[in-house]
């Protein structure tokens, strides 16, 4: 049984919450609305940390999931979580001090650290393929058909941008020229928009794609067919933050490990949560989205250097200081070392067993 805590939606205006506000709707220039919100779980003399999530979906959901669960409080950590939908605009709010830890796709992450933000650090990863997905209308019936279509994305640089070129470059179309893009905020907005009729093609990881797929549409790409290595959700932070708070990130590594446990070993326990937190209920959809992302998401945290060289390379097809970018560069495990070889990953999958 877990310990349920007090989950305070988005009241109250703190200063976290206005400076973020003001600060990444102004770096928008003006291409649609930033959609910020804020989750301050509370716990009473406990270190304190601003941490931030880039996607309402059930690969995002671990700190849901650890809130839930009570995990926060028994590690003695009270949280200000943040929605940002954009991994360009997470690295930009973690470099400038207003969260400490980001939980987003690596993108953003890696091409600060070519321009020279080199204080970024990944220390884990919970999943390490895009399992992105473009549902269509039925008359869209293959990728050729994709070529002149709107195609509903949460935001430029995100996840499912950068899924969207590489499927239109595996299938001989240009990304910049071929489609017209529509920004749409996070994958619900991307979903409301395809049953709206407002985009023709929306991309799409479980489980809004499995709900786009209940309501009439079809996969023209099946996205977890082409695992495509790509660091799709990390857990991201400052170098010199580490140096000074130690133990706080280390009792937060802990937290989402225990929370990761959970995801793949109770599932009702998680359904609860997602049908909280996404509003969705219907077992199959969510049967759907869970049967595909649990066999590709990390059990441990652990970080694959590959998606992160991907990136590297196609970053460095514009930016030629990528090629001076090795992964392990952009890498501390000392964490996931730690949770090793003290024997913490292993008593907590021996309890669940």
């Amino acid at each position: 049984m877990y310990q349920k805590e007090k989950f305070d939606d988005c009241q109250g205006l703190s200063m976290l919450k206005a400076r973020i506000a003001r600060k990444f709707f102004c770096s928008l220039g003006g291409l649609g609305v930033l959609l910020v919100c804020f989750f301050p779980w509370k716990v009473s003399g406990a270190e304190k940390l601003a941490t931030l999530y880039s996607s309402h979906s059930m690969v995002y959901s671990l700190p849901w999931i650890a809130q839930e669960a009570g995990l926060f409080r028994k590690y003695k950590l009270d949280i200000d979580h943040v929605y940002i939908p954009s991994s360009q605009i997470a690295a930009a709010a973690l470099l400038g001090g207003d969260v400490e830890i980001a939980l987003a796709g690596g993108v953003g992450f890696v091409r600060a650290f070519v321009q020279g933000a080199t204080d970024l650090v990944f220390i884990g990863s919970f999943k390490n393929i895009l399992t992105f997905s473009f549902v269509a209308k039925p008359e869209i019936k293959k990728p050729e058909d994709l070529k002149g279509k709107k195609i509903g994305i949460t935001r430029l640089g995100s996840n499912g941008h950068y899924f969207m070129v590489h499927v239109f470059r595996r299938f001989g179309l240009d990304p910049l020229r071929d489609a017209t893009l529509i920004q749409a905020g996070g994958e619900p907005e991307v979903l409301a928009a395809l049953v709206r009729g407002s985009i023709d093609v929306g991309s799409l990881t479980p489980v809004a794609d499995a709900a786009a797929v209940s309501q009439g549409f079809h996969y023209v790409v099946y996205g977890p067919d082409l695992r495509i290595p790509y660091p799709s959700a990390n857990i991201v932070t400052r170098r010199s933050l580490i140096g000074k708070r130690p133990e706080a990130i280390g009792q937060f590594m802990r937290v989402m490990a225990e929370a990761a446990n959970i995801l793949h070993t109770d599932r009702e326990f998680v359904y609860k949560v997602l049908g909280k937190r996404l509003g969705i209920t219907d077992r199959k959809i969510l049967d759907a989205g869970h049967n595909t992302e649990i066999k590709i998401m990390e059990q441990r945290l652990d970080i694959n250097p590959e998606g992160i060289q991907a990136v590297l390379e196609d970053i460095a097809k514009i930016d030629p200081r990528a090629k001076r970018v090795g992964p392990q560069d952009l890498i501390d495990r000392r964490y996931l070392d730690e949770m090793e070889k003290s024997g913490f990953f292993a008593r907590l999958w021996t309890e669940k067993q």
